[in-house]
């Protein structure tokens, strides 16, 4: 652990409008050679589109690529564009960051995070999410040069996208407790620093759960500072420990089972009230607090048929076989797995 670095942005802007200044603090980074913007279909206009205006200002080249999926065949177009004098900004959602993240790594160029809405704490991380036909897995990639969050653009994306950044960051007190239990019973490597800032962040948000709110900048802008700090515990983590534990697995089992999964921190908020019941901690005050931020907090609001909860329960400690939890090493029966979601009413 001694010998590991620990990776950080050298820059870090979170601010209304600033998406207008990316070609100054481009420049400022000497990041000015080449520019290749990775970016969405739907987020190409709210912001590849003043990027692009910004870059051309400061006579900066640049070059684009919309990507649909955080896949291994994404990544590898995005890949083709890149020559060692690219600079790679991610300008979009979480799997348009991801197809960054991960390309811009195995290219050995620069990455800055440019992100559109604040869904997930993979906005800074040093891991990636890329999902198969079949799986989903997280890469090791980097931490990028510079975040560039622009709170106007990221309170106008849909409120649901931001109550979801809330639930993923909810999360961190279940998978503090994970972690802390597979340190205690596994001898697991434990950083009690990257805990504490995992848990500031989660607390970011349930201490401030009456001033989130949709259409609101101040709201972008405390959900972006909360994400960003728990991207910063993963980082001096040197993994997802601080951030994804039991409620991930129960997230991560659904995405296996369902045609059309919810979104990740919605589903990892439903699983967080799960959790934490069965760490005897106070479900209801997690529960409480989705309920605030307009996170969903039973099987019917997020349209996942019972048995399809009672199946995640009962295959979750699969998914990552390694990283023990609550769980434990065998799971949870499917008489255990129904009396957890009927008590905790997510049934």
């Amino acid at each position: 652990m001694s010998n590991r670095k620990i990776q950080m942005p050298r820059e870090v802007y979170i601010d209304p409008g600033i998406i207008k200044d990316t070609g100054d603090i481009c420049k400022s980074l000497h990041l000015d050679k080449k520019i290749l913007i990775v970016t969405g279909h739907h987020t190409y206009d709210v912001g590849a589109k003043p990027v692009i205006e910004s870059l051309e200002k400061q006579d900066i080249e640049w070059d684009v690529i919309r990507v649909d999926k955080a896949t291994y065949d994404s990544i590898s177009e995005v890949e083709e564009l890149i020559t060692p004098d690219t600079t790679v900004l991610g300008i979009g959602g979480g799997k348009v960051i991801d197809v960054a993240k991960l390309s811009s790594h195995n290219k050995g160029v620069y990455f800055v995070s440019m992100p559109t809405t604040a869904s997930h704490d993979g906005i800074v991380s040093p891991l990636a999410s890329i999902k198969d036909p079949n799986t989903s897995t997280s890469a090791k990639a980097q931490s990028p040069i510079a975040v560039i969050a622009d709170t106007e653009i990221i309170a106008q994306s849909p409120f649901r996208l931001l109550s979801a950044g809330c639930a993923d960051l909810i999360a961190n007190f279940t998978a503090i407790k994970d972690w802390k239990l597979a340190h205690r019973l596994k001898h697991e490597t434990f950083s009690e620093s990257a805990a504490s800032l995992s848990i500031m962040s989660a607390h970011l948000i349930t201490d401030n759960v009456s001033n989130i709110k949709p259409n609101l900048e101040a709201s972008a802008r405390i959900v972006m500072k909360s994400l960003f700090s728990g991207g910063m515990a993963i980082s001096i983590a040197g993994s997802s420990r601080p951030a994804s534990g039991s409620e991930h697995l129960f997230s991560h089992a659904l995405d296996k089972i369902l045609d059309k999964p919810a979104l990740h921190g919605e589903q990892c908020g439903i699983g967080t009230i799960m959790m934490m019941y069965l760490h005897g901690g106070d479900w209801r005050a997690i529960r409480d607090s989705l309920k605030e931020v307009q996170a969903p907090t039973t099987a019917a609001e997020l349209n996942i048929p019972e048995e399809d909860i009672i199946e995640a329960l009962m295959m979750a400690h699969n998914i990552r076989p390694e990283r023990y939890t609550i769980l434990g090493d065998n799971g949870i029966s499917k008489d255990a797995a129904y009396e957890l979601a009927y008590k905790t009413e997510v049934i």
